[in-house]
């Protein structure tokens, strides 16, 4: 792996926080978070699920072969999907072939309440390299957090992403290979450490747009021209596991107090959520949870999975269920041996992480991005 230098440290400075959420829990009380509260399987072939809720004004395609399709036409688009559960540390192995388009950013983010994030992003400018990032509690005081890994054909070639959580360690893993390794002592010093419960983010925007900031626009090698649309990203398949799920399922993370630590979250189990009985953190999760037996689910799909292209064209609404509560759901004994395919291996490829940021330009993620540009439409 070569050292981009500047170009690399422009890169990595332009990816910033998500920097909204609806209740902050370190700031005041928020409801609790429902719990994926287990492993779960969606095949985006076999159309839509229950498993994430769709974003309002998005419009999504299903093809029986590629996947769920995420679709930019114009600047106003950005497709997004949230899941309806959280995870509290866990592994998330996403299958997907990113958008081309200078200027379109395909983007996978988990995303706490009190703004803990991780990331991994695409840009359709540079079909040769993804992008990690991670931020704790919404603090962009600096941009060297991001890191840039070269690979092969993002665009026209099916890859596996993977996101691999724990109260120790993050790792960022491309087709088995640990590509980065984030640690808690690395990161909790300065930065902080992504720690609390977070929601699974995937969608695809316009960082090219004529209305966004320009340091933005840099970042993204450009603006988008939209002679070339539609730009599309392809979304195959997803693994979650919610490792504070462990051996039966979790229903719902509480906050206790507003210090945004892990060992503050109440975790209640599905079957004590009546009682209102539940189980503390337990220090051990990050070592013990993705080598524990546990359930393995997959989300129901839609009727559509017969045709080569269905639609689906919803607003988000919000929900209280855990994801794990679908009827629709088919359970399956397994332990995780039974996911041994997506075991990161330890001679990972080598991942250049910049030590410093341009400060300057400042840029927006995935959904900052979308309310910047519906403001300046509003404007």
């Amino acid at each position: 792996m070569l050292f981009k230098g500047s170009a690399l440290a422009l890169m990595a400075s332009m990816v910033a926080a998500q920097t909204y959420t609806s209740c902050n829990p370190t700031k005041k009380t928020c409801k609790s978070d429902p719990a994926v509260g287990g492993n779960y399987t969606i095949d985006f072939t076999k159309g839509a699920n229950d498993f994430f809720t769709v974003a309002e004004g998005t419009t999504l395609t299903y093809d029986k072969d590629l996947g769920a399709v995420f679709s930019i036409s114009k600047q106003t688009d950005a497709p997004t999907i949230n899941s309806v559960g959280y995870i509290f540390f866990g592994r998330v192995d996403i299958t997907l072939r990113t958008s081309n388009g200078q200027g379109i950013v395909t983007s996978a983010v988990l995303e706490s309440n009190d703004l803990d994030e991780i990331d991994l992003e695409w840009l359709g400018s540079y079909n040769n390299q993804v992008q990690t990032n991670y931020f704790s509690k919404g603090n962009t005081s600096s941009y060297d957090r991001g890191g840039t890994t070269d690979m092969t054909d993002p665009e026209g070639t099916f890859h596996t992403y993977s996101i691999d959580w724990t109260a120790e360690r993050i790792q960022w893993i491309l087709d088995g290979n640990v590509i980065r390794t984030l640690t808690y002592a690395e990161a909790n010093p300065t930065q902080g450490y992504p720690q609390t419960p977070m929601q699974i983010k995937l969608g695809t925007w316009v960082a090219g747009s004529t209305t966004a900031a320009k340091g933005t626009v840099q970042w993204a090698g450009g603006l988008t021209n939209f002679d070339d649309a539609p730009f599309k990203a392809y979304y195959q398949k997803i693994v979650v596991q919610d490792y504070m799920g462990g051996n039966s399922s979790a229903s719902e993370y509480t906050y206790t107090d507003k210090t945004g630590a892990w060992q503050s979250i109440k975790v209640t189990p599905a079957d004590d959520k009546k009682s209102s009985s539940s189980s503390s953190a337990s220090a051990s999760a990050s070592s013990s949870a993705s080598s524990s037996a546990s359930s393995s689910k997959t989300a129901s799909a839609g009727s559509s999975s017969g045709t080569a292209a269905s639609t689906l064209s919803t607003k988000a609404g919000s929900s209280t269920a855990a994801a794990g509560s679908s009827a629709a759901a088919t359970k399956a004994s397994s332990s995780s041996s039974g996911n041994s395919s997506l075991t990161s291996s330890p001679s990972a490829t080598a991942s250049t992480v910049t030590s410093s940021g341009t400060k300057a330009l400042i840029s927006t993620s995935l959904f900052a991005g979308v309310a910047a540009m519906v403001m300046s439409l509003a404007l």
